[in-house]
């Protein structure tokens, strides 16, 4: 959610004003302490998401917000990728939601196997994060599956990394979530590139936002 929430303060100021289960009483015991993990990220994102100073959602949608709707947790979309940095690719425009566009720069490529075939992810530094201390060790991981358009939005998702000491990277697609502008159409989100296209169905992670 990091990437969603820079950017939308980076809009805000540009204008002059500048991750639940169907039902919410449900109990669910963890099965290992991947799967706690995964139900702590989503309690926390719905409760990002309740709270006017965090939510992305506009008024009229927070106030009966219950919840996110997420895939159930599954650890076989947690997996072990080999990343090959890229010290020598250029800086490039990525286009977003309004004309505002965001410097980034491939940091590497992440190769792994999913749904038993090998896929491979381009993973993004910002650079115009790469001043603010907090950020400095921040990866973006955008990306579309077969999924988007049907349970999940059709623009693809997001995942927030962190720069791996080694040539490993760990990527849980249960922790994908939403572009801020699935909420609300004041925020600028990143168009995710074509060449981060899975080509099978990413079936973890939030859904598509029902705003009926």
């Amino acid at each position: 959610m990091k990437y969603a929430i820079v950017l939308s303060v980076v809009f805000l100021m540009a204008c002059g004003q500048g991750k639940k289960y169907h039902d919410e009483g449900k109990s669910v015991t963890p099965k290992s302490d991947l799967v706690a993990d995964i139900l702590d990220y989503q309690k926390k994102q719905n409760e990002s998401f309740r709270d006017p100073d965090s939510s992305p959602l506009p008024d009229k949608y927070r106030k009966d917000f219950e919840g996110l709707d997420f895939f159930e947790p599954d650890t076989n979309y947690i997996v072990k990728a080999h990343f090959v940095r890229t010290p020598d690719a250029e800086p490039f425009l990525m286009p977003t939601t309004t004309d505002r566009q965001t410097q980034e720069v491939v940091y590497g490529i992440a190769h792994f196997n999913l749904n038993g075939e090998e896929h491979q992810l381009e993973v993004y530094q910002s650079l115009g994060l790469m001043d603010d201390e907090e950020y400095e060790e921040y990866l973006f991981l955008p990306f579309l599956d077969n999924t988007n358009g049907e349970e999940t939005y059709g623009g693809g998702r997001y995942i927030d990394l962190t720069i791996p000491e080694g040539d490993t990277l760990i990527i849980d697609f249960n922790k994908a979530y939403n572009p801020y502008c699935v909420y609300n159409k004041k925020y600028s989100c990143p168009l995710v590139p074509r060449q981060n296209y899975l080509r099978t169905k990413v079936r973890a992670g939030v859904k598509n936002f029902n705003k009926d």
